[in-house]
């Protein structure tokens, strides 16, 4: 016959310092009911920031450093394993778990509320590319993964003792109510990071904010409700931490918008016109005063150069409107400079711009510069302008609706552009374009990333549109060919356009394979010849890559 088990009774609770039982019943200044909630409520608040720190991570590293896909997949995988090691190392704070877990709460809220401005600020000082910090926002990026996810482990073990002396219950059903509550508080800050934080706030103040939040509840629950399980100089200690911490954090959120500004000046120059948060991405103009040449980017990476913009609009449109060219499609190109160029055609009816960024459009409308680079291809009655997505405008679009469709969207390895490279979506284009119709690509620089080009032309093959491939850039005398400007000092420095690529890759499709012309009955282009464009497809035809796979929704390979 088996004994029954009779525990033994409680100890004195633990102190700072000094050890004490795990699961020791503490002395409450509420009753156990109310004390179980404060804790489970605690688990909640935790676990939303938790997960903020997270996201406001992959996003800051998906704006800086591109490719939003790697920069998810580095920083959750980092921070799981991280995690591991936290719950580990928790084991030996058990003993101590009140003022443990007010100590990690304190020094998370620091990190992670700090973590976007440090990102931040090190790759507009320090540059994302090149030099001796040449890696410094992705160590960085790991770095911080690692530290906010050893906290975020370690702060389970300690709720789960902490539940535990609150009111003792079964080791499964505590498990139950803590991950509960903690799933719930990731699932409320999941959604307020991209709702409200980020368009509200922005991603530095929303980080800030978080770690406010988490310094305050974690002092609260454990200075509040678990007083007594501290000594005096541990209850000062930790009052002291956490007043720091809110000193801290709060002085930089009142600096959030100086920091900014500067950093901006930094990544930018000292020329910044405009800058913009849109709903989309972020939109900054410099330039375009005391005859400086007028720059637009696109989060971070330079999209329109008055120097050479004109290069590339008229190599994107001009070959594409030789033949019918009534109805005009144009993907992206909410600068309206490819708009520019389709509507110095002769016989254009209409001309429809899909561009997500409502507020570019706007901006391209409006801002006096940039309207005057458009030569105010917005106040033309014949452009019609919507911020559907391409796919879904697609869809709903008639068969044989254009005869021309220009591709004007982001490189294809920008993973927010990949499946607008995608065999699926052009089988969507080859469906509205006439049968006599042609397509324009803009598929990246060829010299540069050959087999992310050829990829797009073997994509457009496997669509039903065979391509001719062709190529400009700049001159550079000094070569005898064409290559792109070797970028802004300052800027190369800050990683928004380096290394230069040495021209665009562009790609001219239809049902059968095109002739590569320029319309003779349009105005003569200002920086096209017929012979730069024969050797533009030349250049691009030397680079080719044989045998390469196309490119689908479930199956990307940019």
């Amino acid at each position: 016959m088996i004994e029954p088990h009779v525990p033994a009774p409680p100890g004195p609770p633990p102190s700072w310092g000094a050890p004490g039982g795990t699961g020791a019943p503490a002395p409450l200044p509420v009753r156990p009911g109310t004390g179980r909630f404060l804790v489970l409520a605690g688990v909640f608040v935790c676990a939303a920031c938790g997960l903020v720190y997270e996201l406001e991570l992959v996003a800051l590293a998906s704006y800086l450093m591109g490719d939003s896909v790697t920069q998810a997949s580095v920083v959750l995988s980092v921070m799981v394993f991280a995690m591991g090691l936290g719950s580990l190392a928790a084991k030996r704070l058990r003993r101590f778990a009140a003022a443990g877990f007010g100590a990690l709460e304190a020094v998370l809220a620091l990190v992670g509320g700090s973590s976007a401005m440090v990102l931040y600020a090190v790759f507009a000082w320090t540059g994302g590319w090149g030099g001796l910090w040449a890696d410094g926002p992705r160590v960085l990026l790991v770095g911080f993964s690692l530290t906010i996810g050893v906290l975020i482990g370690a702060e389970v073990p300690l709720l789960m003792e902490l539940i535990q002396r609150v009111r003792r219950q079964d080791p499964g059903g505590a498990v139950a109510d803590l991950f509960a509550a903690d799933y719930v508080g990731a699932l409320v800050g999941g959604l307020a990071f991209p709702f409200v934080l980020l368009p509200f706030l922005g991603q530095l103040t929303g980080a800030l904010l978080t770690g406010t939040v988490n310094a305050v509840v974690g002092a609260a629950l454990v200075l509040g409700l678990f007083r007594r399980d501290l000594t005096r100089r541990a209850r000062w200690l930790l009052l002291t931490a956490n007043v720091l911490v809110l000193a801290l954090l709060a002085t930089a959120t009142v600096l959030a918008d100086d920091f900014e500004r500067a950093a901006r000046h930094a990544v930018y120059g000292q020329d910044v016109r405009v800058a913009v948060r849109t709903d989309v991405q972020e939109v900054v103009l410099t330039g375009d005063a005391d005859g400086r040449p007028l720059d637009l980017f696109l989060d971070g990476r330079l999209r329109v150069s008055d120097s050479d913009e004109r290069r590339y609009h008229e190599a994107l449109v001009r070959p594409a409107m030789d033949g019918p060219h009534a109805r005009v499609l144009i993907l992206g190109g909410g600068d309206g400079l490819a708009a520019r160029e389709v509507l110095r055609h002769p016989g254009v009816r209409r001309v429809d711009v899909v561009e997500p960024d409502a507020g570019l459009v706007r901006l391209a409308r409006n801002d006096p510069g940039l309207s005057a680079l458009n030569e105010h291809a917005y106040g033309d009655p014949r452009l019609h302008a919507g911020t559907a997505d391409a796919f879904r405008r697609l869809r709903s679009t008639p068969s044989a609706a254009y005869d021309v469709v220009i591709s004007d969207l982001p490189d294809p390895d920008i993973t927010a552009s990949t499946k607008l490279y995608s065999q699926e979506f052009y089988g969507l284009l080859r469906r509205v374009l006439a049968p006599d119709g042609r397509l324009a690509v803009h598929a990246g620089p060829v010299a540069d990333r050959p087999r992310t080009f050829w990829t797009v032309d073997a994509t457009l093959r496997a669509a039903g549109l065979p391509a001719v491939a062709y190529r400009v850039g700049t001159r550079d005398a000094r070569e005898g060919r064409d290559a792109a400007p070797a970028p802004d000092p300052g800027r190369a420095a800050a990683g928004l356009h380096a290394p230069a690529p040495r021209g665009w890759g562009f790609l001219l499709a239809a049902r059968a394979a095109p002739a590569l012309r320029l319309d003779p009955a349009a105005p003569r282009p200002r920086t096209l010849t017929p012979e730069s464009l024969a050797g533009g497809a030349r250049d691009a035809a030397r680079t080719r890559v044989p045998g390469l796979p196309p490119s689908t929704l479930v199956h990307p390979r940019y």
